[in-house]
């Protein structure tokens, strides 16, 4: 994992614990709310990559924070360039369509 990634995940363990506290749950209730163990909260809170994104959930859950979820990735606006770009590239000009001339036909078949 590159470090500006590391760090994302730190700063989220710290929100994580400082939500906690502010709460003033303890380490115990916490764990036992979220069903896991001491040490997964500690990992968590601490910005481990391993702890499972089920796990967090669980976790802002206790919190009351799940609801912050719905917010990751909520406005794509790069994701909505790139497909705004595409879109305009790959316009397909109109048909030539002439009056009067049968496509695939000998010059005998006209009237």
């Amino acid at each position: 994992m590159y470090l500006p990634q590391k760090k994302l995940l730190q700063a989220l363990g710290e929100r994580l614990r400082l939500a906690r506290l502010r709460r003033k749950l303890g380490v115990d209730i916490t764990c036992e709310r979220a069903g896991i163990s001491r040490m997964t909260l500690y990992r968590a809170e601490a910005g481990n990559s391993a702890v499972a994104l089920g796990t967090v959930v669980r976790i802002l859950s206790v919190l009351g924070l799940e609801s912050d979820l719905d917010q990751i990735a909520r406005d794509d606006k790069l994701g909505r360039l790139l497909q705004d770009n595409e879109l305009k590239a790959r316009r397909r000009r109109p048909a030539a369509i002439s009056k009067g001339k049968k496509s695939g036909g000998s010059s005998g078949d006209l009237p």
